[in-house]
Formats: C-alpha cells, sequence, structure tokens
C-alpha cells in the first residue's frame, strides 16, 4: 500500500529528478523520488552484532564463539556476509576486549565485506540490555540487532525489518517454533502483537519462541532492567508495542565444539 504525500523541492533538483525517467524501470517523477528515497534509507540501514558478556562464556576451543571456524570461514564472517547482502552497510559489534581484538584479526574495519564496523567496547554489564544500551544515541531511529551466536543465512532479515517499518511496535522480533519452548523465550500472541513475553518458562503451552534477531526502534532505550529477555520485552509486551513475525526459517546456534562439527 502507498500514501500520497506532498512536498516541496527546489526546481533545479526537479529537473535532475525527471532526468531519471527511462520509461522503462522508472516512469514517472514519483517513481524516481521513491527510487531515490528507497537508496538514502537503504544505505543507512544500521545492524548491531550483540556478543557482550564475560569472556569465558564465549569461549570455544582456543578462539570464541564468533571467531570459530565453521569450514574456513569464521562465524563472524558469515554474519557480515549475509548482512551485506540484506543491504546493511553499518555494522557496530559490542563485545568485551579480547573477543573485540579476536573479530578485528577476522575482518578489520570490515571494508572486504562492503560494510564499515564500528567496534564497541562492553567492559561489564548484567545482561543484553545493558549491553545494548551502550550504544543508545549512537544508532539510526530504526535498526536491526542479531546475537553474535547464531548463524542466521537462510533468514530473510529483509521481510522481518518491513515488517517493523509497517508496525507501530518498538521491537519486532523474528517467532519460530521449537519442541523445547521452555529453553527459549515463548509468546503468547493475537495477531502480529505479541500479548505476554516470558524467558524460559517452567512449563509452556505454546510452541512459538523467540530467535535472537529482531528489528527495533529508538524507544527501546526507555525501557529500563539489563535483560531484554526477562526485563525489557516482557514490558514493551504489556504496553503492546511488541511485534512478532513468524519465520519458517531457524537460526543455527553455535555454542559448543559439537555444534561446530555439526556444521562441517
Amino acid at each position: 500500500m502507498k500514501s500520497k504525500i506532498s512536498i516541496t523541492l527546489r526546481s533545479s533538483l526537479v529537473q535532475e529528478i525527471d532526468q531519471m525517467i527511462d520509461n522503462l524501470t522508472i516512469r514517472n517523477r514519483s517513481q524516481a523520488i521513491e527510487h531515490l528515497v528507497g537508496r538514502a534509507i537503504a544505505a543507512n540501514k544500521h545492524a548491531v552484532i550483540l556478543a557482550g558478556g564475560p569472556e569465558e562464556k564465549l569461549a570455544l576451543g582456543k578462539s570464541f564463539r564468533m571467531t570459530a571456524k565453521i569450514g574456513s570461514v569464521s562465524l563472524v564472517q558469515h554474519q557480515l556476509r549475509k548482512l551485506r547482502l540484506s543491504g546493511f552497510r553499518s555494522i557496530s559489534i559490542i563485545a568485551r576486549k579480547h573477543v573485540l581484538t579476536g573479530i578485528f584479526e577476522e575482518v578489520k574495519d570490515g571494508s572486504e565485506f562492503g560494510v564499515e564496523i564500528k567496534y564497541v567496547e562492553e567492559k561489564a554489564a548484567s545482561g543484553t540490555a545493558d549491553s545494548l544500551r551502550l550504544l543508545q544515541g549512537k544508532v539510526p531511529s530504526q535498526f536491526l540487532v542479531v546475537y553474535g551466536d547464531i548463524l542466521f543465512d537462510a533468514i530473510n532479515l529483509q521481510a522481518l525489518w518491513e515488517e517493523h517499518a509497517n508496525s507501530r511496535g518498538i521491537v519486532t522480533v523474528l517467532l519460530t517454533t521449537s519442541s523445547k519452548p521452555s529453553d527459549k523465550g515463548v509468546v503468547v500472541m493475537e495477531g502480529r502483537k505479541i500479548l505476554e513475553f516470558q524467558q524460559k518458562p517452567h512449563a509452556a503451552s505454546t510452541y512459538l519462541v523467540f530467535s535472537p534477531i529482531f528489528v527495533c526502534s529508538e524507544e527501546i532505550f526507555e525501557y529500563q532492567g539489563s535483560s531484554l529477555e526477562q526485563h525489557v520485552f516482557p514490558r514493551i509486551a504489556k504496553n503492546g508495542l511488541l511485534v512478532g513475525h513468524v519465520s519458517s526459517q531457524e537460526e543455527v546456534h553455535i555454542h559448543s565444539l559439537s555444534d561446530l562439527k555439526k556444521m562441517r
């Protein structure tokens, strides 16, 4: 669905826009403006890779989860390639010092992957919300968040992004099904709206679970609590501003050496 708007532009700028009309892909002035706006927004798509927490918990053999090799390619390299293919050129990576050092040795400034990386050091944090809060005031009004220990090649990130853009929610989370829902964040939904979010409940009445990929608006920083899953998401859901995007595809978690072996 499209909305009709009225804008005022300099005459010289209108002339330049009209020169884009080729009667093939761009047939009129409105399509030309839509094309330019779309390109500008795409260039500003920002993603956050959240890899905070104690370094010893993220160790995997002689490396860390994000720098572990899946075949000959590290997990973080897989992530950056997928993000770039999905239109994300600006990336922030949050982690502690030694994890960031390991990641930098793998991907440097990101230019090899067509992205620009900003490294954000987490010195101390009590949970995922504390980690994300390090970017308050430093990210665009809408941004993607993915956790650092997952492979998400099969996920349609653009569909998730558009779902959030078309909603009135503060956060749009990716949802999948699980045979063991009590091991994850469980949701109760009505339409697209998440009515209730519970992190690892003792008993679950639904198999619809949270995957650690979501798009959010900057209003997320207004919610208090150290953990996204335990504090922030439940409060946003209570206010009717947590949206769910159901996917038939699942992410792959890389938590152990056995997880790596399954991928090789």
